[in-house]
């Protein structure tokens, strides 16, 4: 699997994204991301040695804590190929702790936001298609709870996700 251009980040927030990746912290409630280099990056007292697209909180698992999300860049055991992971943490004591580091959502993840209780994924499909997904919290991790959209060429896709 190759990573695709993601022209689309155009459109969600580019400059944002690219804001985040030039400055050395970003702080988002009790979490702050520091990037060190490209490849380097700590969450707190987490160390991250993979590229980041994305950090976002938010309460995932509904206990009333702030979570937070970081997408990385990396490969895993059972897919051994670079692509875009959610890592999902708590704070305990101040410090990062994982709360879940997902290997795959369901499609081929693209990006993620949170959106009411739920992470929003724009991912795409096999045979070059689109999907909005939503997924919830169930006990152990991230649940498929529906599609917002599916079966839709990117520029269709890139609409209803940022909506």
């Amino acid at each position: 699997m190759k990573i695709r251009p993601l022209t689309y980040l155009l459109i969600t927030g580019l400059l944002a994204v690219s804001s985040l990746m030039a400055q050395s912290s970003q702080t988002q409630g009790n979490f702050t991301l520091k990037k060190v280099n490209d490849s380097l990056y700590w969450l707190n007292d987490w160390r991250l040695p993979y590229p980041v697209y994305q950090f976002q909180t938010g309460d995932v698992d509904g206990d009333g804590s702030e979570d937070a999300m970081v997408g990385v860049i990396k490969s895993t055991r059972f897919y051994p190929e670079k692509a875009r992971r959610l890592f999902i943490f708590k704070q305990v004591n101040g410090k990062a702790r994982a709360l879940w580091m997902g290997s795959k959502l369901g499609g081929i993840l693209e990006d993620f936001r949170f959106v009411d209780g739920k992470i929003r994924a724009l991912e795409s499909t096999t045979d070059s298609l689109f999907v909005v997904s939503d997924y919830k919290w169930d006990r152990f991790g991230m649940a498929f709870d529906h599609f917002i959209i599916k079966g839709v060429d990117q520029e269709t896709a890139i609409k209803t996700f940022t909506q």
